[in-house]
C-alpha cells in the first residue's frame, strides 16, 4: 500500500491476547478474509526487550493483517504483559452487496457470538444489524440503500 506523505489513513487494529489464530480463521471462514501475512514473535526480525515476553509467547501472533474487501484489519495477540481493559467504544461496520450476504455474514459473527440488534430495514438501509461476535468485537453489518437520498 502506497501512501501519500501528506496523506493520513487509519486501519483497524485489534488485539486477541493470545486467541489471534483463533480470530484469523474465524474471519477468514465467517467474512471470506484473505491473510495478507502473519509474523510471530518467534519470527521478529529484531529481539525483543528482555522480559517483554513469557516463553510460552513466542508462538504467538505479533502482527498479522486481514483483507476484507478493500481494506486491511490488522491483528495481534498482543503482550501477555499488557493490562487487561482498553477501549471498549467501537464497532467495526462492515458494508456488504446484498441482503442475502449480510445474512450469511450476520449469521456467521453471530454464532457463540451475541445478537445486539437483528437484521432488519432501516431507515437508511434495506437490511442492517448489529453483533457481537464471540472475541467481543462488536459489528454493524449493513447493505448500502440502492437510492440513497
Amino acid at each position: 500500500m502506497s501512501i501519500k506523505k501528506d496523506s493520513r489513513l487509519i486501519q483497524p487494529y485489534l488485539t486477541f491476547r493470545g486467541r489471534c489464530d483463533e480470530a484469523i480463521e474465524f474471519y477468514r471462514q465467517a467474512l471470506d478474509a484473505s491473510v495478507e501475512m502473519v509474523m510471530r514473535f518467534k519470527d521478529s526480525p529484531e529481539p525483543l526487550p528482555p522480559g517483554a515476553l513469557t516463553p510460552d509467547w513466542e508462538n504467538k501472533i505479533m502482527h498479522a493483517s486481514l483483507r476484507i474487501g478493500e481494506v486491511s484489519l490488522m491483528l495481534s495477540d498482543g503482550c501477555p504483559l499488557e493490562r487487561e481493559g482498553g477501549f471498549q467504544g467501537f464497532s467495526l461496520s462492515l458494508t456488504v452487496g446484498n441482503e442475502a450476504e449480510a445474512g450469511r455474514v450476520f449469521a456467521a459473527l453471530s454464532q457463540t457470538g451475541k445478537v445486539n440488534m437483528p437484521l432488519g430495514r432501516t431507515f437508511w438501509s434495506p437490511c442492517f444489524g448489529m453483533v457481537e461476535d464471540k472475541f467481543g468485537v462488536r459489528w454493524m453489518v449493513t447493505v448500502a440503500a440502492a437510492n440513497p437520498k
